[in-house]
């Protein structure tokens, strides 16, 4: 089997062409924050008979000015409704609308998330993303502390870093075209999934780095290169396997699940997608981009 390592450099001038583009598609298109974080509606409802389907539901509500609605199915035959901010006039039409034809509701709660909650919710989300960053580095300093030769213990906690920015940035800069073109907004299952990708990322990175760790002790006599290479080679397996299993399931969830997971899944399909290149060329490549660094100033 050839050297995964030997062509790194054009391993990371891909990443960085990947990233450059990404940053290019967030400053033209931004991204479509949901209610979750923007302020809007939530009506909550119980059919007395059985519940209609989440898209025949949609469909009867398309003809109001509703903006993006999200359809949430409750317990037995309930539903949950998030829409952008209406009047009393509008809830009232919308609850019309889905007693026609004698279909028997009874309103459990209209409420509005006002700016106010809103920009609570964006900041504790900042926190939860940095506390999770921090957390991850943190782990990864302590857990590679024994590691000081050829590279210290901090740069495999750096370098992780940069790999959970790029399995988050690249699905946010698609959900920004995404966004753009066919109105799918950043909510809270969507950050809940980003976090999701972080940590499944992490475990990925991890796997091949503490490879490493156990053949720089093992493997005497080797490069530091070598090390990397008989390390990622030991690990692939692994990580393709590990990765198919989870993306087979949600890619069925994708198309069969609904469209309340639908935008849940899209984002761990494209971060662990992202999280299988990174783990395997991108980690391996920065560390051994730093080592020559380091080591050709010398």
């Amino acid at each position: 089997m050839n050297s995964f390592i030997k062509h790194y450099k054009i391993y990371l001038i891909v990443f960085a062409f990947l990233i450059v583009i990404g940053i290019i598609i967030l400053i033209i298109f931004g991204l479509k924050p949901g209610i979750d974080f923007v302020g809007g509606s939530i009506l909550e409802v119980e059919y007395k008979s059985d519940r209609p389907q989440s898209e025949k539901i949609r469909e009867e509500l398309s003809g109001l000015d509703l903006g993006t609605i999200y359809i949430q199915p409750t317990e037995e035959k309930g539903i949950i409704i998030k829409m952008k901010d209406i009047s009393e006039e509008t809830h009232q039409k919308v609850l019309e609308k889905m007693r026609e034809g004698g279909v028997e509701i009874e309103e459990k709660r209209f409420e509005t998330i006002g700016p106010t909650i809103s920009q609570e919710l964006k900041n504790k989300t900042r926190i939860v993303i940095l506390v999770a960053l921090l957390s991850m580095v943190l782990y990864i300093t302590l857990a590679f502390r024994r590691v000081q030769k050829p590279l210290r213990s901090w740069v495999y906690g750096l370098i992780t870093t940069i790999v959970l920015f790029c399995d988050v940035f690249i699905p946010l800069s698609i959900f920004s075209v995404l966004g753009k073109f066919y109105n799918v907004e950043i909510t809270i299952p969507v950050i809940t999934a980003l976090l999701t990708v972080m940590g499944y990322s992490i475990n990925n990175v991890v796997v091949v780095f503490d490879r490493i760790r156990e053949n720089i002790f093992k493997a005497r006599g080797k490069t530091f290169e070598e090390i990397i290479d008989i390390s990622v080679k030991q690990t692939l397996s692994r990580q393709i396997n590990t990765s198919l299993t989870t993306l087979f399931t949600c890619i069925a969830i994708f198309f069969f699940g609904g469209e309340t997971l639908k935008y849940f899944t899209l984002v761990l399909i494209l971060g662990i997608t992202s999280g299988v290149f990174t783990s395997i060329f991108l980690a391996n490549s920065l560390l051994m981009g730093w080592y020559y660094f380091l080591f050709s100033r010398k």
